[in-house]
């Protein structure tokens, strides 16, 4: 393979796998990356403004210390006591923007800050060396009134309501896994995935933020939860190993997309072709032209997916032959998964084409 060839798909392949913690990693210095991954003693500033002005954080500050010090972290409030960082969490009755739009995938996070909410939210941020960084994330009621909210849930202060509401957000909004993801804290991660009282929605995320940490520590973590019992913690860690990319697990993902149940082979194809791609590995080319020939959609979509991440000649008739099948259907009416697929298909084959051109 020619050089520049190699270069376009080093780039093609992490535009594929590219998660905003790792957009944002690769911006930092090596000396901010080695501080973030020191970080023990954080300095929490919690900021509750209602229509009346600023009051009392009060229990909002009590609620971000508490889930600071289940990951382990000092918690700091007196800025003339020692920190490493400072977090910051400023919750609003009527939410006021700041700073600039996310980009890329990061725009389209549930979590992201939104431009055009105007209700109650708490934006979340961290300061390093008293420079703001670009992670930033937003907790949001389901309501954007919090004066009608207050009247039908017959509350007399609509800005206390809105903090409460905002709190039991922050209670269940998992920041500070995804804060220690961001500071490249993969042992605190693991700690929680190793440990039994975790609840699987919390293990299915530590697992997906571990994969977009490059976490080659966790791999063997990893394969035993791809072969373990929790199907949904498996789907995760397949996803996972292939954003990590270490080219011996290629094998192991080859298996599981032979012989897993369909929803786990769904997610071993899309592993398969992030760390596919990532080596040029074409051994992956054959497991996943078998596999399209299921009539599982699920399946046969991220196989279709996989297929376009490192072009290859002969993926193009199995999947031209599957875009014909699908010309007559109406995107309007179609069943979703069936859309899915033609979707899929028809991105791979673009690539395909594209790739032979550029040959």
């Amino acid at each position: 393979m020619k050089p520049w060839m190699c270069c376009l798909l080093f780039v093609f392949v992490f535009s594929v796998i590219g998660a905003d913690t790792w957009a944002r990693r690769e911006a930092l210095t090596p000396e901010q990356k080695a501080k973030l991954e020191r970080v023990d003693r954080v300095l929490i500033e919690v900021l509750a403004i209602t229509d009346k002005g600023e009051i009392p954080p009060g229990n909002l500050a009590d609620i971000v210390a508490q889930r600071l010090k289940e990951f382990g972290y000092t918690v700091v409030t007196d800025p003339a006591q020692p920190h490493d960082v400072v977090f910051r969490v400023k919750c609003e009755q009527r939410k006021v923007w700041e700073g600039t739009t996310s980009m890329g995938s990061d725009a389209d996070l549930p979590d992201s800050p939104s431009r055009v909410w105007k209700g109650p939210a708490c934006q979340l941020l961290y300061l390093l060396d008293g420079k703001k960084m670009g992670w930033r994330k937003e907790v949001r009621t389901d309501f954007p009134d919090a004066q009608k909210a207050a009247e039908e849930a017959k509350v007399e202060d609509p800005g206390a309501y809105a903090m409460a509401k905002l709190g039991e957000r922050l209670r269940a909004y998992d920041f500070p896994a995804l804060i220690a993801a961001e500071w490249g804290q993969e042992d605190r991660l693991l700690k929680f995935l190793d440990d039994p009282a975790t609840t699987q929605e919390r293990k299915v995320r530590i697992v997906g933020l571990l994969g977009y940490l490059f976490s080659t520590k966790s791999v063997p973590r990893l394969l035993d939860a791809l072969k373990g019992p929790d199907m949904e913690i498996a789907k995760a860690a397949a996803v996972a190993l292939g954003n990590i990319g270490q080219k011996e697990t290629i094998p192991v993902l080859i298996e599981v997309l032979k012989t897993g149940k369909p929803e786990l082979q769904a997610a071993a194809a899309k592993g398969l072709g992030i760390v596919g791609a990532l080596h040029g590995d074409f051994s992956i080319i054959d497991p996943l032209l078998e596999a399209l020939k299921t009539d599982d959609l699920a399946v046969k979509t991220e196989v279709a997916w996989a297929l376009g991440k490192l072009p290859d000649r002969r993926a193009y008739d199995p999947l031209y032959t599957i875009q014909k099948s699908l010309l007559k259907i109406n995107d309007a009416t179609a069943d979703p998964k069936v859309i899915k697929l033609k979707e899929a298909v028809n991105w791979s084959l673009k690539q395909i084409d594209t790739w032979e051109y550029l040959q």
